[in-house]
């Protein structure tokens, strides 16, 4: 019994009682609901088993009997109640057999109520130290959901109940692990960052962590990464650049282009290059056409209480462009929901969300946004559909030159690929037609261009937007127009 109740715990501890008995043996609470039950004889229905034993336990609860048994038709009930403790009341153990019942088997189950009452006070124990990492996991999720929204305000307040404090500035890390490992690898984390770090499970991808690390001069060491690819021997890291606490989501991105080039690094690691937001280089006039692009979504007033504002419909599009189908995870929603949210903003904002032009206008658009402006925006107002004119700003064209400089040593087979991929709006069928190649071709293709642009390109978030944006813009500064 002590060795059954060390490897399977109450349930396999069961088992052995419910073949010693020929019968089911489970535990009932004071109630009747049954916790846990296993059946051994086929003979013996468990409709006929529980409604026995449920009526046993409410007999022996009324009588408050340490034991009891209760013969109906040809099976008996033998009841014992498990020691507990006033404010943590255990079950009963309840065993129905045929009679006759085997020799011994009261004795034998007055003898396994010790260890079953071990096994489920242990038990109990660890299902709640679970629900306590649940909730802690859950709100720290919600942490960063609200950094990754620019919600600082309500982050701070919420993270005011769980340790550290946030910090500012940061840097992100994102930490890829093997299956199954992630919760082992979250405490390595936390004894190489020394508690100072936040360290959230990804709600998406369930081999991630993500950790908001302190920088600055008086921050997290910088070789943090590496030591985390040190010590876990099958992990991978990719770490931004300082940014503030305000750009966590920009933090996040970077991390997660670097985590697509550490893959192919010999030390599994990685740092995000330099490399502008395109947000900062759109000017006053490029700030005032997102204004005006996404005003429809800001002012929406919903129809009814029930259903989603302009700020709840800003995030899903924000998730959405993010993660594409997996922001169901980050925003825990139904899939027809998601659906129905994204038809509802594209009516609004009159753009075609399938497309790709349209998502890089409106992922820039949400970036600008997220960015503090400080030059004087124009007094007129500029129109939505501007934003060829906005590309054409010389800074843009800089930026775009400097986004697309690693392809320059590749020839043009990579520039046609990377062109066709996004005219065929990222999806790996329709570009392995147009360029006469195999799906897995492409895909080959792709993942050597995540090497050499060191962005993420097939798994979201993914550099598509930036890249459309960076030829588009060449496009119209030398007058062809075209992506």
């Amino acid at each position: 019994m002590h060795r059954l109740a060390r490897a399977g715990g109450s349930q396999e501890l069961l088992r052995w009682v419910s073949g010693r008995a020929g019968g089911w043996a489970g535990l009932l609470g004071s109630d009747g609901t049954v916790l846990r039950g296993v059946a051994r004889t086929p003979d013996l229905t468990s409709a006929s088993a529980l409604s026995l034993a449920t009526e046993g336990v409410k007999e022996l609860t009324a009588l408050r009997g340490r034991s009891f048994a209760l013969d109906k038709g040809p099976d008996t009930a033998l009841l014992f109640p498990l020691d507990g403790t006033p404010d943590a009341p255990a079950p009963v153990l309840a065993v129905v057999a045929r009679r006759p019942l085997p020799d011994g088997l009261a004795t034998l189950l007055a003898d396994v109520a010790m260890p079953l009452t071990m096994c489920w006070a242990a038990e109990t124990v660890e299902r709640k130290r679970r629900r306590v990492d649940l909730a802690e996991s859950r709100g720290r999720e919600a942490v960063l959901h609200l950094l990754m929204t620019g919600q600082l305000s309500i982050a701070h307040q919420v993270a005011g109940a769980l340790k550290p404090t946030l910090p500012d500035p940061v840097q992100v890390c994102v930490v890829q692990c093997s299956g199954g490992r992630r919760d082992e690898v979250a405490r390595v984390c936390t004894d190489i960052c020394g508690g100072r770090s936040w360290i959230v499970r990804c709600p998406v991808y369930a081999r991630h962590l993500i950790l908001i690390v302190p920088s600055g001069p008086d921050g997290a060491d910088p070789r943090l990464g590496l030591d985390v690819a040190a010590v876990v021997d099958d992990c991978v890291v990719g770490v931004s650049e300082d940014v503030p606490l305000s750009d966590t989501a920009t933090g996040y991105r970077q991390a997660f282009h670097a985590l697509a080039v550490a893959r192919g690094l010999p030390a599994r690691h990685a740092r995000f290059g330099s490399a502008p937001e395109p947000a900062l280089v759109v000017g006053a006039t490029g700030a005032q056409w997102a204004d005006t692009l996404l005003a429809p979504l800001l002012t929406h007033l919903p129809r009814r209480s029930q259903d989603p504002g302009s700020q709840e419909l800003a995030a899903t599009l924000s998730s959405w462009l993010a993660f594409s189908s997996h922001a169901t995870q980050h925003l825990k929603i139904h899939r027809n929901t998601l659906a129905a949210r994204l038809r509802l903003i594209g009516e609004l904002l009159g753009l075609d969300l399938n497309r790709v032009a349209d998502q890089a206008a409106l992922d820039l658009a949400l970036r600008i946004r997220a960015v503090p402006q400080r030059a004087v925006r124009p007094t007129e107002s500029v129109p939505a559909g501007a934003l060829d004119e906005i590309l054409r700003h010389p800074a843009v064209g800089q930026w775009a030159a400097e986004q697309l400089r690693p392809l320059a040593a590749t020839g043009t087979a990579a520039e046609t690929t990377l062109r066709t991929w996004l005219r065929c709006e990222a999806q790996l069928g329709p570009t392995a037609a147009a360029l006469g190649i195999s799906v897995p071709g492409v895909r080959k293709r792709l993942t050597r261009l995540e090497a050499v642009l060191q962005r993420s390109l097939l798994q979201t978030p993914s550099a598509r937007y930036d890249l459309w944006l960076a030829f588009h813009a060449l496009d119209v500064a030398g007058g062809t127009g075209t992506a």
